[in-house]
């Protein structure tokens, strides 16, 4: 098998001990701790920390413990922030690698993001992160929950991010396996030990050398997940850039990924993505054309498809969702010019431009049914329109805020950050309405994308990735 090479290149040689203060845990009703079973990213992950480390976060280890632990070593993150601890410090190591045209450790951040964090018991699920991810790699890839519980259900889903996203990258999608957990647990098991393993001083990692992990998918999902194409040899960004969007091919073929080219962040410097083309039979409808940084990557509609919208091979069920992500990797790609000096003006004028970028995805609404997709043809069950408003004097506020229009369907009070209602109405969608899956799918993935806009943009995002 052709997985496994990043981490045991990164473990061999990294010493096992750190200078990390003791942190307590509790001893009772908690699952037998397993922060360091997957040792060689944990250190890695180190390794890419401490290149840069402006929250002063002590050791990637605090992340995968509950939160009051995770509190003792996070640094400058704040205590309404734990939740997203992990991602975060996957976001700071995976920045990091990018910089030092690290492979290996670009590798290693994206598995950490996906490592199963320490719970309180066998069957118990820790909390999802609600923020947005600065690196575009990381914004569909959660954490491995524990294999007893329900939440366990999306673990194969995890996986399958992780692939794309190394893929993306051009490290070997079938590492993705390595981001696995353990086999379940007997829920009230009184000595709470599960399936789990514990060792820091295993280079390699426990669950790997004492053939523990249990990955949720095979290789062949993988290998069917990114398409089954080659892995081509490092590329540390990959964005298509299309010149005239939209246009529609007649006969191109589809776009090459192997030619290997670290992203300078600008796409104007070689390799395949200055000359990427739109798929034959299909429609980009990414109408920005701000090339600040590089042009936006292509999203492409294709009617056909069960999944209709993709960008960069990571598919969408609505065109809201996709052109969020595009809008993503553009201002990452910016922030990168920017940090490195290859364009002046500072990363402040690429939040610009995604902000511009989104608000041309708002104005491209009315001819979405033009594409052929989601205009219309979502099942909101019992329940009618899940639409969100922005305005003034809502719930008697004095300041403009969200909640939903139809009242009726979706009660819930006034917020000033759209997140609180958009997680509200999906919920609803799923458990009160009996909506369609497709539906809750399109609801989370509006939601997403909604929190990368404001105000009344915002909702609009949200509104347009529902058909309203």
């Amino acid at each position: 098998m052709k997985y496994g090479t990043a981490l045991v290149a990164l473990a061999v040689g990294l010493a096992s001990a750190r200078d990390v203060p003791t942190y307590s845990l509790r001893a009772t009703k908690r699952e037998v701790p397993q922060e360091h079973s997957h040792e060689a990213v944990l250190r890695a992950c180190n390794v890419a920390l401490k290149l840069n480390n402006p929250l002063n976060i002590l050791d990637c280890v605090f992340p995968l413990l509950g939160n009051a632990a995770a509190a003792n070593g996070a640094g400058d993150v704040t205590a309404d922030r734990l939740d997203c601890l992990q991602q975060i410090v996957a976001d700071q190591a995976l920045t990091n690698a990018k910089a030092a045209n690290d492979l290996d450790l670009a590798t290693n951040a994206i598995l950490f993001r996906a490592l199963e964090r320490n719970t309180l018991s066998v069957g118990e699920a820790s909390p999802l992160c609600n923020e947005t991810p600065v690196n575009a790699e990381l914004l569909n890839i959660a954490q491995h929950q524990d294999p007893a519980s329900a939440e366990a259900a999306n673990n194969a889903q995890v996986e399958l991010e992780v692939a794309k996203a190394l893929f993306s990258i051009g490290a070997d999608p079938l590492i993705a396996l390595q981001s696995g957990t353990f086999a379940p647990g007997e829920i009230g098991d009184p000595t709470a030990a599960g399936n789990t393993c514990n060792d820091e001083n295993d280079a390699i990692g426990c669950i790997i050398s004492q053939n523990l992990l249990v990955p949720a998918v095979s290789e062949a999902d993988i290998l069917a997940a990114v398409g089954d194409q080659e892995v081509c040899e490092p590329v540390v960004d990959d964005e298509p850039a299309v010149e005239e969007p939209p246009v529609v091919d007649d006969g191109a073929a589809e776009e090459e990924v192997c030619e290997p080219v670290v992203d300078d962040g600008n796409n104007n410097g070689g390799g395949n993505d200055d000359n990427a083309e739109v798929p034959t039979g299909t429609v980009n409808v990414q109408t920005f054309t701000g090339a600040l940084g590089g042009p936006a990557p292509a999203v492409i509609s294709d009617p056909a498809s069960n999944r209709p919208f993709s960008v960069n091979g990571n598919t969408f069920l609505n065109a809201g969702a996709a052109i969020q992500r595009s809008c993503a990797i553009q201002k990452n790609a910016c922030a990168n010019a920017a940090n490195s000096g290859q364009i002046q003006g500072g990363a402040g004028q690429c939040d610009q431009q995604e902000s511009q970028c989104l608000a041309a995805a708002s104005r491209r609404k009315a001819r979405r049914s033009t594409v052929g997709r989601r205009q219309n043809v979502l099942d909101f069950g019992s329940c009618g329109s899940p639409a969100i408003q922005f305005a003034a004097g809502l719930d008697g506020r004095q300041e403009e805020s969200f909640q939903p229009v139809n009242a009726a369907d979706f009660s819930h009070g006034s917020a000033l950050n759209i997140n609180i209602i958009s997680s509200f109405v999906c919920q609803r969608l799923d458990s009160s309405c009996k909506a369609s899956p497709e539906t809750v799918e399109a609801c989370e993935e509006g939601a997403q994308a909604a929190s990368q806009a404001e105000g009344a943009q915002a909702a609009s995002v949200f509104n347009a990735a529902l058909g309203l």
